[in-house]
């Protein structure tokens, strides 16, 4: 589909506002989304392929799949598939012909319509980090639980970064807000703070309602226009191994009988919740994910879903999680094989297993990032502050990874390998010989300006200047960075009476007391 036209350099703001306040807090690249140029890796061969496929199939066929969701069994059953209990086995044919209905890409359109976002083909997506119970940044220095101020200033963060395309679950868990309200509160800010593409968690009939009618008035819509087309998503877990619980399912359901997108991503950790093998992790992975869109498509042919990657391995030393390993890497390059096997856009992840952001979380997360491209990904969860295996959200691990997403989308560029006349830069050597330099000559002085990648967080100087300048290491030159966005932040603009519609239906949800818990 043709793309709108590029915005301004600066993100998170209103224009005017740049304009009586001077320069911009950094130099980013433009809204955009990108285009992944690289033919995919597929480390399987078409035997690997089929192993893989038939392996999945096997375990839907042999072993089936837990669903502990009544109106699921029943779907299940009259859909023809083997219902015993709560276990559930499928055949192959079923499974395919209801995947065959599953659209290649879709679009997710959300209020502010210049940041519609396209799931599939070659598109590839960044989101922010997600769910982290616990903060951690310099001021600080330690480990604390999230607020709902820390999760605000990650979702200002997320809407300043043209290279953030989507706010996905709460960048951090605001645990001082009760359980039963915090879904409103923190959709409020999301809604408000952003214009981004939102996502809803699946966990409870109330929570899931609650966001698509807060989904629906942020958009200005009616309920007809609202089901029109997919305005926002939800993301679900397999309980793994070979389950799938009571409320993740229900909000798949209610989703997509609003025409609203799904996305399935087992969490299979080989050697813990799957086998140690790689190819038996992705085959489970595959199995889990692809049940459950076989369900969603016999029930709404056609619905928006997208399968996930979350498959990598266990320190076995230990039993704790590691993310970004080589067994990761190819994990994930072969659930892309497979997705694109069974016609389905691919979400995975940018993730590592490091406590603070130092070397070690920016090397994992490279090799989560490269995975992704290399497997075909359109969708990256966590792209942007993510560290201790999803355990802490950090605001200077996300300006830094912003920096790696920038160089991910100048990469894709395609100006970069073009080979025409002007690229070819025959005049320019023809020009300057055997003996002069290519600093003033009239092509460098023509492009100078936007020849290379520009960094905004990297520091080139040699090791005696930057000493000069203060010796400042990447996460402190971060620190300051969000601490300047933070400052300078001015939320999109929203309609006072939708703003105020907004605000009515949070209250008078939380006057009814939101959603059931557990306490």
């Amino acid at each position: 589909m043709a793309r709108k036209p590029e915005r301004g350099r600066r993100g998170g703001g209103r224009a005017g506002a740049a304009a009586r306040r001077g320069p911009a807090v950094i130099e980013q690249m433009p809204w955009r989304l990108p285009v992944n140029l690289d033919p995919p890796v597929e480390p399987l061969g078409e035997e690997g392929v089929q192993a893989i496929h038939d392996g999945a199939m096997r375990i839907l066929e042999e072993i089936g799949v837990r669903f502990l969701n009544p109106e699921a069994l029943a779907i299940l059953r009259e859909a023809g598939c083997i219902v015993e209990g709560d276990l559930v086995r499928m055949g192959r044919d079923f499974v395919m012909e209801m995947i065959a209905r599953a659209p290649g890409s879709f679009t997710i359109t959300p209020r502010n319509p210049e940041r519609e976002i396209v799931m599939g083909g070659a598109f590839l997506l960044f989101g922010n980090v997600s769910s982290p119970p616990n903060y951690w940044d310099l001021d600080l220095g330690r480990k604390v639980p999230g607020t709902r101020k820390t999760c605000a200033d990650l979702l200002r963060l997320t809407q300043y970064f043209n290279c953030i395309h989507f706010a996905g679950g709460y960048p951090v868990e605001p645990v001082d807000i009760h359980a039963s309200v915090r879904h409103l509160d923190v959709l409020h800010d999301k809604l408000t703070l952003t214009d981004k593409v939102v996502h809803a968690y699946s966990l409870g009939r109330e929570r899931v309602e609650d966001v698509m009618e807060m989904v629906r008035i942020s958009g200005g819509l009616s309920e007809e226009e609202f089901r029109s087309k997919p305005r926002m998503y939800t993301n679900i877990n397999s309980t793994s191994p070979l389950k799938h619980d009571q409320p993740m399912i229900d909000g798949c359901l209610r989703l997509i009988r609003r025409g609203q997108a799904v996305v399935v991503t087992p969490f299979t950790l080989a050697g813990a919740m799957a086998p140690v093998t790689m190819a038996g992790a992705v085959a489970q992975s595959l199995a889990e994910a692809l049940c459950a869109i076989a369900l969603f498509q016999y029930v709404a042919p056609g619905a928006p879903c997208a399968i996930g990657t979350f498959t990598s391995n266990v320190d076995m030393k230990s039993g704790a999680p590691a993310f970004g390993t080589p067994e990761y890497m190819r994990a994930t390059q072969m659930t892309g094989q497979m997705a694109r096997f069974y016609g389905l856009p691919l979400r995975s992840s940018a993730c590592c297993t490091a406590n603070v952001p130092d070397g070690q979380a920016m090397w994992e997360t490279a090799s989560s990032l490269w995975a992704a491209v290399q497997s075909g990904t359109n969708m990256v969860y966590h792209a942007a502050g993510w560290l201790e295996g999803g355990l802490i959200a950090s605001p200077e691990k996300f300006v830094m990874d912003c920096e790696m997403l920038q160089q991910i989308q100048r990469y894709m560029e395609p100006g970069i390998v073009a080979t025409d006349v002007d690229a070819l830069a025959l005049d320019a050597i023809r020009e300057v010989g055997h003996e002069g330099h290519f600093f003033g000559a009239r092509h460098t002085q023509d492009r100078y300006a936007n020849a290379f990648y520009q960094p905004f967080l990297s520091d080139w100087r040699n090791f005696e200047a930057w000493e000069a300048a203060g010796a400042v290491w990447t996460p402190e030159r971060a620190h300051r960075l969000f601490k300047r966005i933070i400052a300078e932040f001015e939320p999109p603009p929203m309609d006072v009476a939708i703003r105020d519609e907004l605000a009515d239906f949070v209250a008078r949800r939380k006057a009814e007391g939101g959603a059931p818990t557990d306490f």
